[in-house]
């Protein structure tokens, strides 16, 4: 008897702790999102040092969950955009790590969201010798975010960016579209709808140059044959 209390009395502990963790995780969640999709830029400073304390104090509560050290890493790499340039260098790098460090510890969480927050830090990130940009490790990060999670939105989304960027709107297009199309998690409601949003308004853009260049090319062409 006593032995089955105690299974039970572990079984209860063990939904706390995991209730617990996600709660935590979901507030963090949506307080980023709001910070960074509704705050005013001259107020996120501020309000993600406080956030970021609330993520470190997760991160030593639960030090063997990824999550927490994920959205550590998030929150340092989003408050690089307020801080001088060196600071931001840092701030990146530590960023890099953390995520790094994420992925050993569980390569599928929050469906290889570590991937793909890695990915767009590569592409993004000045290159050597300034700082750790590589487009190769960018594009491998971001493939293997779409491996886990095929359907996720941000995962599609920050591919399709990283595609923009290089010059490839035909195949840029088809991931930006995926995104829109894409089920939003009832964790990450807030941040998810933000994100299709943007996916819409870059989806239109591209789908406006495409247009833009196929006139221009057959614009070039009338000419080419006229000057005949």
């Amino acid at each position: 008897m006593r032995k089955l209390i105690f299974v039970v009395l572990l079984l209860l502990s063990i939904q706390c702790f995991a209730g617990g963790l996600e709660d935590s995780l979901k507030n963090i969640e949506t307080e980023w999102a709001f910070i960074y999709y509704s705050t005013p830029k001259s107020k996120q400073g501020p309000a993600y040092i406080e956030l970021l304390d609330k993520a470190e104090n997760l991160v030593r509560q639960y030090p063997k969950a990824a999550e927490p050290i994920f959205w550590q890493a998030v929150l340092k790499a989003t408050y690089a955009e307020q801080q001088d340039a060196f600071a931001a260098l840092n701030a990146i790098h530590e960023a890099r790590d953390l995520l790094l460090k994420a992925i050993a510890i569980n390569p599928a969480a929050m469906e290889g969201s570590a991937y793909v927050t890695l990915g767009t830090l590569y592409y993004m990130a000045p290159k050597w010798p300034i700082s750790f940009g590589d487009d190769n490790a960018a594009q491998q990060m971001l493939e293997t975010a779409l491996k886990i999670n095929p359907d996720g939105i941000d995962a599609n989304y920050f591919y399709g960016d990283f595609l923009r960027l290089h010059n490839r709107p035909n195949d840029a297009a088809i991931y930006f579209e995926r995104a829109t199309a894409a089920p939003v998690r009832a964790d990450q409601l807030y941040a998810d709808n933000q994100l299709k949003a943007e996916a819409k308004l870059a989806l239109k853009n591209t789908q406006e140059r495409k247009i833009s260049s196929e006139k221009g090319l057959l614009l070039s062409l009338f000419n080419s044959a006229s000057a005949k």
